[in-house]
């Protein structure tokens, strides 16, 4: 049994707000009896992309576990690279950042569904070409992650947002049986949907929390006051991907 934590959308910005809420859910995590054997942050790890952001997210993400980090919306690909991958900057330092990790059997792979400068979400050639190589060196279990949801989840919100052109994933997707599900953030609540005939797991928002419409009229409907969030996968031995969603108090 292989069991990932997955957290999302920590949105650092400097503030004393939310850094502590990151610190929270790293502190809870980290003394977990545990066994985890991974953690996945999906994207958003700065509010705003800077360099001095990046140090902070570089200070507090630090778990206990093999860690893999993959970009959101509000992230800038050069300051990632240079702060939280130890890059130095050369000709590809706004390329895609897709990460790769193998432990116990299984393969995760995180792939970057940003788009400098926009919201919204697209996963470039070079970056499908990278998933479709990876999904062909990988005999067992493989989850792939990323920003953004590929599908609506009943919040316009995000759903106005996420990821374009995702029949270009599913045509990939489908053509891999080993793929248990797919892991994102992006939409600041725990949902669970299908996606390619694959579960599809959003994680919750550790900077705030969004709402269906049926639970806010507010826009943007975005609640700061909630705990923040964090989900646990556990992917048994006959290739069941089983979610647990938490809130840390």
């Amino acid at each position: 049994m292989i069991t990932i934590a997955h957290v999302s959308d920590v949105h650092l910005d400097g503030s004393p707000q939310s850094a502590e809420r990151t610190e929270r859910v790293v502190r809870h995590l980290s003394g977990l009896p545990g066994p985890i054997d991974a953690v996945l942050v999906t994207g958003d790890i700065a509010d705003h992309g800077t360099v001095e952001e990046y140090e902070i997210a570089r200070e507090l993400l630090r778990f206990p576990y093999p860690t893999l980090i993959c970009p959101g919306n509000h992230d800038s690909r050069p300051e990632f690279r240079k702060v939280l991958l130890g890059e130095t900057s050369g000709s590809d330092a706004g390329a895609p950042v897709n990460q790769v990790l193998r432990f116990g059997g299984v393969t995760v792979a995180l792939c970057d569904s940003s788009i400098p400068g926009r919201d919204d979400g697209y996963l470039e050639d070079e970056t499908l070409r990278w998933l479709a190589e990876v999904l062909e060196s990988s005999a067992g279990p493989v989850i792939v992650g990323m920003h953004h949801q590929p599908v609506p989840v009943g919040v316009p919100y995000v759903d106005d947002i996420r990821l374009n052109e995702p029949e270009r994933l599913e045509e990939l997707l489908r053509a891999y049986p080993q793929i248990v599900g797919v892991l994102v953030g992006h939409v600041h609540t725990a949902a669970a949907t299908v996606f390619a005939g694959l579960p599809v797991y959003v994680a919750p928002g550790v900077a705030s929390t969004v709402l269906l419409p049926q639970e806010s009229s507010a826009w943007p409907p975005i609640d700061r006051t909630l705990p923040p969030g964090f989900a646990l996968h556990v992917l048994s031995d006959d290739g069941r991907l089983t979610t647990h969603a938490r809130v840390v108090v």
